[in-house]
């Protein structure tokens, strides 16, 4: 599947804004099921200095500095990007969770060492015994990795509720598990402390999906979003993604963009601004299969 990806982000200030600094993520990168043909970042107002690097995990992260007073700033990406198969093409049947568990600790190849720093705890994402509790109704001793990884992801798009007023970027893991509300991001971020909890490497990936408009009704542009979801590494099959939200395993509709222990490492857009005032933010995102 190829896809046209545009992102636009744009803010408006109620007073001028005389410099700011930001870094993006938005480029899509290169996996064993995706490769990018393009990507192109659109900046208004013109960029005084722009460049871009590699992160620690491997995501493109691209900086520019406005130094000119403005009261708004668009920026736009567009990417083309083509997508085959599943994020691991025969994901089943996979080891026990525990040898798999057990392998992190002694494997000490260059896939082992990269998956071991995943089963740690980050900044947005913290262990506990009761996550470790909710998981282990999935991770029944002996069960295959992926088998009850997947009962994981069915469990959690059942026992919680998609709601986009519930959680901000900043609600705590432990009220949104509380509450059992909140957004993919959430969604993914419980994932990924329960794998955890277990013992188990998980990351978290953003990205977009592709929807489908209702039967019968025309595909509205700009109407798609950002989209994030958890991948659990699974010993010699490496590393499968599940979308939690979505009750599925990640496939030809997901587009990847970065992966890294939680949110705070892939944000799309971030940086400082000085002045500005009271500001809005708005977002529109295309997936457009070509």
């Amino acid at each position: 599947m190829k896809y046209k990806v545009s992102h636009t982000t744009r803010y408006l200030y109620t007073e001028a804004v005389p410099i700011c600094h930001n870094q993006v993520r938005l480029g899509p990168r290169g996996t064993q099921r995706q490769h990018c043909l393009d990507h192109r970042l659109w900046i208004d107002p013109a960029p005084a200095e722009r460049s871009h690097r590699m992160d620690y995990f491997g995501n493109r992260v691209e900086y520019f500095s406005v130094h000119e007073p403005h009261k708004g700033l668009t920026v736009t990406s567009i990417s083309h990007v083509t997508v085959t198969g599943a994020t691991n093409p025969t994901p089943g049947p996979g080891a026990a969770w525990e040898l798999v568990v057990s392998g992190l600790a002694t494997d000490c190849s260059r896939a082992g060492l990269d998956a071991y720093q995943y089963t740690f705890d980050s900044h947005r994402v913290r262990t506990s015994p009761t996550l470790a509790e909710y998981a282990a109704e999935s991770f029944a001793s002996g069960r295959d990795v992926v088998d009850a990884a997947r009962d994981l992801t069915t469990r959690l798009h059942r026992d919680f509720t998609y709601d986009a007023k519930a959680t901000t970027v900043h609600t705590p893991l432990e009220e949104v598990f509380r509450h059992r509300r909140g957004v993919c991001q959430d969604f993914a971020h419980i994932q990924i402390a329960c794998l955890r909890s277990l013992g188990l490497a998980a990351r978290y990936v953003s990205g977009y999906v592709r929807t489908e408009p209702p039967p019968g009704k025309a595909r509205l542009v700009g109407a798609d979003m950002s989209h994030a979801w958890a991948s659990v590494y699974a010993g010699e099959l490496g590393w499968i993604d599940f979308d939690p939200t979505n009750d599925q395993l990640v496939g030809t509709n997901h587009v990847t963009v970065a992966w890294g222990r939680d949110y705070s490492d892939v944000c799309p857009i971030q940086g400082v601004i000085i002045g500005g005032g009271h500001h809005s933010v708005s977002v529109a995102v295309d997936v457009v299969p070509l």
